[in-house]
C-alpha cells in the first residue's frame, strides 16, 4: 500500500510527498492512516503535530473517510485537549453520517455518544444558564438517536449512564444503567467510577471508597482524578492521614491538578498551626495561579483573608466567585464570605442581603447563613423572621449551646405561653449542659418567677458562679434573691441579705413583701406579722444611705462628714422585676391609704434628702404624687430631677403627660419635642407616637384653615410612618396611621388597618372602639353597637361614661330609642349619682 506522509511547516501548511514509504506496510503508532478515496493510497496523519482542524476536516470530506477514521482523529484532538477540534471533527461527520462509510452501527452510536457526553461535560461547567439548558437538550438528543440503534450496547449505556451524572440530578437512572453494566459479567472500571461518584454525592462515602478501590484493582494506572476522589472519601470518613497521602499521588501524578492543592490546603489550614497555615496559603496562592478563575479556590482565599481581617479582599475574592460558578452551593459559600465580612464591617443592611441570598442558594446541611440571617433579623427587632432562623439551626443541631441560648431569649420575649414554656425548657437544656453560664441562669430565674422554688434556685446558683469567678454581683440578682427568701415566708434569712450587702432598692421591696394589708386582720388570723420587721428593713435602708456616705467620703480623703446635699451621688441600681413589683404595692398601698408601717412617702423623702442626687427617687415621688391627684406637688419633684439633669427624658416625658392630663397640649408637645432634639432619643417611638397623637388631637375640633389641617394630618402620619419603619410591629404606630386615613377621608383603608392592628393585638381597646366608629360612618349601626358592647365586656368598661355615650349614639343613629335612652339616663347616674333626679 502506497502512504503520502504527511509534515508540518512552521507556518502550518501542509507539504504533501508521495510514493512508498519506508514503512509501507506497517502504519506508526504516532500517526492516523487517512484512506485516500480510489486507490490504495493513504494519507499518515501524525498525531504529535496536529494540524488545525478545518484543514483536516476539508482532508476528511475529500476522501470520503470512514466514520472509524473521523472518530479517531477526534480522539486524538482530545487526547491533546484540543477540544474545539474535537467538537468540529465530531459535528462534521454527523453531518455527512449519510455519505460517510458506515459498515457497523456501534460506530455510529459511538459518534453519537461521544458528542452527547462531551455537551454534557461542557454542560456541566457552563455558567450561563441559558446556555446550560441548550447543552442539555443537544445532549438528550444524540442519546435519543443513540437509542434507536442499540439500546442496550454496553459503551451506550455506560455514556448515558456519565451523562445523568454530570446533569447531577437523575442518580437512580445513573446507577441503573451502570449496574446494568455491571451485570452483565465482565467488570468495567469507568463503570466503578460511575457508582462511586453516584455514592459520594449520596453521602455513603465507605461504599464510595469501595468502587474506587475496585476501579483501582482493575486498573493502577488511573488518572489523578481518581485518586483525588478517594482523598475526598478518606477526608469525610475522618481518615485524614491517608486523605492527604491521597491528595498528594493525586498531585504526583498531575502536578497541575487545583483540586488536589485545594484538598492538601484545607487539611493543612485546618491544622492550626503557624506553618500548616503558611504551606496552606502557599497552596491556594499555587492553585490561584494555575486557574484563577476557580470558585473554589476563591472561597477559601476569601475564607482565609476573613480571618486576617483583611475585608476589602473577602469582597472581592468571594464576588468573583460568585460570578465563576452556576453551583449553588458554592454560591451560597461565595454569598456567606461576603456577608459576614459586611457583618464584622457593621454594614448590616448589606450582610442581610447576603446572608439571605445564602439562604436561598445553601444545600440542608449549610446552615451557617441562616445563624447569620437570625442575627440580622435581631439587629431589625424582627424576632418572629429571627426565630424562625435560628430554630432551621437548632433543628440540624438540637444540643447546640449559643443557638438554644438566643432562641430562649427569644421565646422568653413573646406573649404566647407556649413559646414561654419552650423557652424554659431551653434555659434547662442550657443551664444543663453549661452549669457556669450565668446570663442563661439569670434569664432561667427570670422565666421561673411564678416557680418561687424553681426562681430562688436559679438566682442562688447565678450567685454562686459570681461568686467564685469573684465578679462584682449584680444589684438586681440581690434583690430577687431577698424578695424571693421573703415570698416563701423565710423571714429568717434576712441576715443572708444582710450578708451581701442588700442595696437600699432591695430593702424597701422587702419592707413592702413583709407588711400586711390589714396589720390586725393578719395579727388575729396567722400572727407572723413583726411589727419591728418592717421598721427594721426601711431603717437599714436610711442606714446603708449613711453608711454608703461616709465610705465615699473616707476614699475622698476627708474625715469630716459632709452635708447630705453635698455628697457626691452613689447611683441607684436598676431594681429586678420583682422588686419593681413591690414598689408598686409600695405606691398601691400608699394612694389607697392603707396602714404602711411609719409611711412610705415619708421614707422617700428622707432617703431623697440624703442622697440629693437620687433622680429615680424623686420621679418615684413624682408618680406617688400624681396618681394622688396632687399634680402641683408632682411637677415640682419632676423639677427637682430637671434641676440635676436637665437633659433627664424620663422627667421631660412624665412632665408631657402631666400637661396632657390637663389639656395643655401647646406645653406637652414642647416637652417632646424638646426630648426628640436629643440625639440619642431622636428616634424614640414613645416620644413620636404622643407627638402624633397630639396632632391627632388638633383634628377632632373643626378648623377653619383647611391648610392648616392638611398640615397637621401630615405631621401627625409622618411621626407615625417614622415609627412604623423602624419597627414594622408597632401597633400604636399602625393605629395611629388608621387615625389619619380616617379623617383623611379613606375609611376603607382605616377599617383595614384596624382590623390588622386588632388581629395583631386583642387586648388594645381603642382599636376595638375605632372599628364601632367606622361601622357608624359606614350606617353599619348594628354591627356598631356590636363592636361597643363587646369592648365594653372584654375590657370591664361598663362606667365608661365616654364610650357609653358612643354606644347610645349608635342606638339613636339605629333608631333604638328604648336603648338609647336606657344608656343616657345610665351615664346620667354615673355622672352625677347624688343629683339623678334632677335631669
Amino acid at each position: 500500500m502506497n502512504r503520502v506522509l504527511v509534515k508540518w511547516t512552521s507556518a502550518g501548511s501542509s507539504i504533501y510527498d508521495s510514493g512508498r514509504s519506508d514503512v509501507s506496510d506497517y502504519p506508526s503508532a504516532n500517526a492516523i492512516e487517512i484512506p485516500l478515496r480510489g486507490g490504495d493510497e493513504v494519507i499518515e496523519l501524525d498525531i504529535d503535530q496536529l494540524p488545525e482542524g478545518e484543514e483536516v476536516i476539508n482532508i476528511l470530506t475529500q476522501e470520503t473517510a470512514p466514520l472509524p477514521v473521523w472518530i479517531n482523529v477526534a480522539l486524538a484532538y482530545y487526547k491533546k485537549k484540543l477540544f474545539d477540534d474535537f467538537e468540529k471533527v465530531l459535528e462534521e461527520a454527523r453531518k455527512n453520517v449519510a455519505s460517510l462509510q458506515t459498515n457497523n452501527e456501534n460506530d455510529l452510536v459511538q459518534l453519537f455518544d461521544m458528542l452527547a457526553n462531551y455537551c454534557g461535560r461542557k454542560a456541566s461547567k457552563e455558567k450561563n444558564k441559558e446556555k446550560r439548558n441548550q447543552l442539555i437538550e443537544r445532549a438528550t438528543a444524540l442519546f435519543t438517536s443513540a437509542d434507536r440503534i442499540a439500546m442496550y450496547d454496553q459503551k451506550h449505556l455506560l455514556g448515558r449512564a456519565f451523562y445523568f451524572i454530570y446533569e447531577g440530578e437523575n442518580w437512580s437512572q445513573a446507577d441503573s444503567q451502570l449496574n446494568f453494566v455491571l451485570n452483565q459479567g465482565s467488570p468495567s472500571v469507568p463503570a466503578y467510577l460511575g457508582k462511586a461518584c453516584i455514592a459520594f454525592n449520596k453521602q455513603e462515602y465507605r461504599n464510595a471508597l469501595g468502587f474506587y478501590r475496585k476501579a483501582l484493582r482493575l486498573q493502577p494506572n488511573c488518572p489523578a482524578s481518581v485518586r483525588l476522589g478517594i482523598g475526598h472519601c478518606f477526608a469525610r470518613l475522618g481518615n485524614l492521614e491517608k486523605a492527604r497521602m491521597a491528595f498528594q499521588r493525586a498531585l504526583d501524578l498531575d502536578p497541575d491538578s487545583v483540586k488536589a492543592l485545594v484538598g492538601l490546603a484545607i487539611l493543612d489550614l485546618n491544622e492550626k498551626t503557624q506553618e500548616s497555615i503558611k504551606q496552606g496559603v502557599q497552596r491556594l496562592s499555587r492553585a490561584y495561579n494555575l486557574d484563577p478563575t476557580n470558585s473554589m479556590v476563591l472561597n477559601h482565599l476569601a475564607d482565609h483573608f476573613f480571618y486576617k481581617k483583611e475585608y476589602a479582599k473577602v469582597h472581592c475574592l468571594a464576588s468573583h466567585a460568585f460570578y465563576e460558578t452556576e453551583n449553588e452551593a458554592i454560591r451560597a459559600e461565595s454569598s456567606y464570605q461576603m456577608a459576614r465580612a459586611f457583618h464584622m464591617e457593621g454594614d448590616y443592611d448589606k450582610a442581610f442581603q447576603y446572608y439571605y441570598l445564602a439562604t436561598q442558594f445553601a444545600s440542608p446541611t449549610f446552615l451557617l447563613p441562616f445563624y447569620g440571617l437570625g442575627q440580622m433579623y435581631l439587629h431589625r427587632n424582627d424576632l418572629e423572621h429571627a426565630a424562625i432562623a435560628f430554630e432551621k439551626v437548632l433543628k440540624a443541631y438540637p444540643n447546640n449551646y449559643e443557638t438554644l441560648k438566643i432562641l430562649g431569649s427569644l421565646y422568653a420575649q413573646s406573649n404566647k405561653l407556649d413559646k414561654r414554656a419552650q423557652a424554659k425548657q431551653l434555659f434547662k437544656q442550657v443551664t444543663e449542659s453549661q452549669p457556669d453560664d450565668v446570663e442563661a441562669w439569670i434569664e432561667y430565674a427570670t422565666l421561673l418567677e411564678n416557680d418561687i422554688p424553681g426562681a430562688l434556685n436559679a438566682y442562688l446558683n447565678a450567685l454562686n458562679i459570681l461568686e467564685n469567678i469573684q465578679l462584682e454581683i449584680s444589684p438586681e440578682i440581690l434583690n430577687n434573691i431577698g424578695v424571693l427568701y421573703f415570698m416563701k415566708g423565710e423571714y429568717e434569712k434576712s441576715s443572708f441579705c444582710e450578708l451581701v450587702l442588700m442595696p437600699v432598692s432591695m430593702l424597701l421591696a422587702v419592707a413592702v413583701f413583709v407588711l400586711p394589708v390589714d396589720v390586725e386582720e393578719q395579727r388575729k388570723n396567722e400572727g407572723s406579722y413583726n411589727e419591728s420587721l418592717v421598721n427594721t428593713f426601711f431603717t437599714r435602708a436610711y442606714d446603708r444611705i449613711c453608711e454608703e456616705q461616709k465610705q465615699e467620703a473616707a476614699a475622698a480623703g476627708n474625715d469630716d462628714t459632709l452635708p447630705a446635699a453635698a455628697q457626691p451621688p452613689n447611683p441607684a441600681p436598676l431594681m429586678g422585676l420583682l422588686a419593681m413589683q413591690a414598689t408598686t404595692e409600695l405606691h398601691r398601698r400608699t394612694a389607697s391609704g392603707r396602714p404602711m408601717g411609719g409611711g412610705s412617702e415619708d421614707y422617700y423623702q428622707d432617703i431623697s434628702v440624703t442622697v440629693r442626687y437620687n433622680q429615680a427617687r424623686y420621679l418615684r415621688l413624682g408618680c406617688i404624687a400624681r396618681d394622688r391627684g396632687q399634680l402641683r406637688d408632682a411637677s415640682v419633684w419632676f423639677k427637682e430631677v430637671l434641676d440635676i439633669n436637665p437633659d433627664n427624658a424620663d422627667a421631660w416625658t412624665l412632665f408631657g403627660l402631666l400637661h396632657l392630663s390637663k389639656n395643655e397640649v401647646d406645653q406637652a408637645q414642647k416637652k417632646f419635642e424638646r426630648i426628640i432634639r436629643q440625639p440619642e432619643f431622636r428616634a424614640d417611638a414613645f416620644c413620636r407616637i404622643t407627638l402624633g397623637n397630639i396632632w391627632l388631637r388638633t383634628l377632632h375640633h373643626p378648623v377653619r384653615d383647611k391648610d392648616r389641617r392638611k398640615r397637621h394630618q401630615e405631621r401627625a402620619l409622618s411621626c407615625y410612618k417614622g415609627v412604623l419603619s423602624a419597627d414594622p410591629r408597632n401597633t400604636w404606630a399602625a393605629h395611629g396611621i388608621g387615625c389619619v386615613l380616617a379623617h383623611k377621608g379613606f375609611v376603607n383603608e382605616a377599617r383595614d388597618v384596624f382590623a390588622q392592628v386588632r388581629e395583631a393585638t386583642a387586648d388594645f381597646p381603642d382599636v376595638w372602639i375605632n372599628i364601632a366608629h367606622i361601622y357608624v360612618e359606614q350606617k353599619q349601626f348594628t354591627a356598631a353597637i356590636q363592636m361597643y358592647e363587646n369592648c365594653i365586656r372584654k375590657f370591664s368598661r361598663q362606667n365608661d361614661t365616654e364610650l357609653l355615650q358612643y354606644l347610645a349614639r349608635a342606638f339613636f343613629k339605629a333608631n333604638q330609642l328604648k336603648e338609647c335612652k336606657a344608656v343616657l339616663l345610665k351615664v346620667s347616674r354615673l355622672l352625677s349619682p347624688t343629683n339623678s333626679h334632677e335631669i
